[in-house]
């Protein structure tokens, strides 16, 4: 069988899915629902509805309808917007940004429960996965977002599965979504916002390639192996690509939540930070530091270094390391109110007095590290080194975090008691009640 024809079977599968990975899932969909609630009250998201048809079956975070596809496009850049949502380490997949809002919208249009919405979320998670580890990284270096190229074809299983495609129907939808999967990484020579839509153009994808699929256009069978297929136009290694532990190894329940909102290679950085605070170190006392940042990482958060002391913007900030790692010294905290704003001036001058050096061997992608060294102003050196973020498979974050979290990032826009309600919906075993939904 070709990609899409073993994709398609593990679509089609009816063997139930194993229950801890269906929590995992639960909770991973509810954290990503909170992070759409947070980036509902923002001005410019909220700017962003105006420009787009809202009429339809699907349910949009910021209230009112749209179509299935406009609903999934919309609230899949909302949850992508802040770098806030969940990711696998190993693959550096932004699953739910994709898989939520595609899951969501396919099931208000179906007509179906919250149970198969969540299986649908699943499906479309572990494929996008086993994408992203074919061959970690060549797509970034290539300038593309493997979470984009890969969403494309997750949505377009989930909208299957929802929608009762036969076996044939799959194949040629996920060619027809491979055809057109896309989503580059320009934004980041100026801090442009467009970033937040790679995940619901995905989204968009997936649902649309399912529809044209159901009406009778035919994709190619092959998009996953082609040599003009996404795996090997954007860098990645078709043969690579391994789907036959689909069903048996589940890789979502791995996945990390994140819990600052900024890039996730920065995490760990801040996180070294805080230990040194910790350890009794204040903004006024660091004379100087230096940051060891693997190589594959540097274009997005260390390239070029001068922009990452000073961003464009509050948006443009999320990737800046130095300048995160200087408001957390300044602030003891890193926030969404963080980035609402202007870069700070004194958060600038503290991270232009911090350094960069790349880290050839650091373990990435398998983990995300950190190193930093601090002189202070009194001549001390300070180390502190992070073997890989917390959330990664061996340092898992607590359910009640994640709940808090959801709980912080949904009184953006959500009133208390609808906050309670959605938390036992979402995490109640067969999943939330799309009708009260």
């Amino acid at each position: 069988m070709t990609g899409a024809e073993r994709l398609a079977e593990f679509a089609l599968r009816s063997e139930p899915i194993p229950e801890p990975v269906r929590a995992a899932a639960r909770l991973h969909a509810l954290d990503a629902l909170g992070v759409g609630y947070a980036a509902a009250a923002g001005d410019e998201q909220k700017g962003w509805m105006g420009a787009n048809d809202t009429n339809g079956p699907a349910t949009l975070l910021t209230g009112g309808n749209a179509s299935a596809a406009e609903a999934a496009m919309l609230n899949g850049a909302l949850i992508h917007s802040l770098e806030y949502d969940d990711t696998h380490i190993g693959s550096v997949i932004h699953g739910s940004a994709v898989a939520f809002p595609a899951s969501l919208a396919a099931a208000q249009q179906a007509g179906v429960d919250g149970a198969a919405m969540i299986d649908a979320y699943i499906v479309a998670w572990e494929a996008m996965i086993r994408i992203g580890l074919a061959s970690p990284g060549a797509m970034q270096a290539r300038g593309a977002q493997v979470t984009a190229v890969a969403g494309a074809l997750g949505a377009t299983l989930a909208a299957a599965r929802l929608h009762g495609m036969t076996h044939r129907e799959i194949v040629s939808a996920l060619g027809i979504a491979g055809s057109q999967a896309s989503g580059l990484l320009a934004f980041l020579e100026d801090g442009s916002s467009v970033k937040a839509l790679n995940p619901g153009w995905a989204a968009h994808t997936g649902l649309t390639a399912a529809a044209l699929a159901r009406a009778g256009m035919t994709g190619p069978a092959g998009i996953l192996e082609s040599r003009f297929g996404p795996l090997a136009v954007f860098g990645a290694d078709p043969s690579a690509l391994l789907l036959d532990d689909l069903g048996t190894v589940w890789h979502l329940p791995d996945a990390a939540f994140k819990l600052y909102p900024c890039c996730h290679y920065i995490h760990p950085f801040l996180e070294a930070v805080e230990g040194l605070m910790g350890d009794g170190l204040t903004a006024e006392q660091v004379a100087g530091a230096i940051v060891h940042v693997p190589v594959e990482q540097a274009p997005l958060i260390a390239e070029p270094w001068s922009r990452r002391q000073s961003p464009a913007s509050g948006y443009d900030a999320k990737w800046g390391l130095a300048y995160c790692i200087a408001l957390m010294m300044a602030d003891g905290r890193i926030d969404v109110a963080s980035f609402e704003e202007s870069p700070r001036e004194a958060a600038v001058t503290l991270a232009r007095r911090i350094e960069s050096s790349v880290w050839e061997e650091s373990g990435f992608p398998a983990r995300f590290p950190a190193r930093i060294e601090v002189t202070t102003t009194d001549g001390r050196r300070l180390k502190s080194e992070i073997d890989t973020v917390l959330g990664a498979p061996n340092r898992p974050v607590e359910a009640t975090r994640v709940i808090e979290k959801f709980r912080h990032n949904a009184s953006r826009c959500v009133p208390q008691d609808q906050i309670d309600a959605l938390i036992a919906t979402f995490l109640a075993s067969d999943g939330p009640d799309l009708s009260r939904l």
